[in-house]
């Protein structure tokens, strides 16, 4: 009974709000795929042959046409219950 009580706790405290920091880290990675796709293509050689390799990564936010910076503050408002500490579009890191 000890074991499912903890087991119930500990997946509880994972519902929990996380701090604006790691909120704002989490949401800024999904603001930035709601801006464009990203991707990757990758062609090598060995002693096989000719390899290659792609990757593409497209949201339904940006199918939808949503708002990057609309989405990042309520994205990180939900996380941990605080507004951004910046807007998106005023951070170093964010190029339009």
């Amino acid at each position: 009974m000890t074991r499912a009580a903890i087991l119930l706790l500990a997946l509880l405290a994972a519902c929990g709000p996380v701090s604006r920091e790691t909120a704002e880290a989490q949401c800024f990675e999904r603001a930035r795929l709601a801006q464009q796709p990203r991707g990757m293509i990758g062609i090598g050689g060995g002693t096989y042959g000719l390899g290659a390799k792609g990757e593409i990564t497209i949201t339904s936010d940006y199918l939808m046409g949503r708002d990057p910076a609309a989405l990042y503050d309520s994205c990180v408002f939900q996380r941990s219950g605080e507004p951004p500490s910046q807007p998106l579009y005023t951070r170093p890191d964010w190029k339009r």
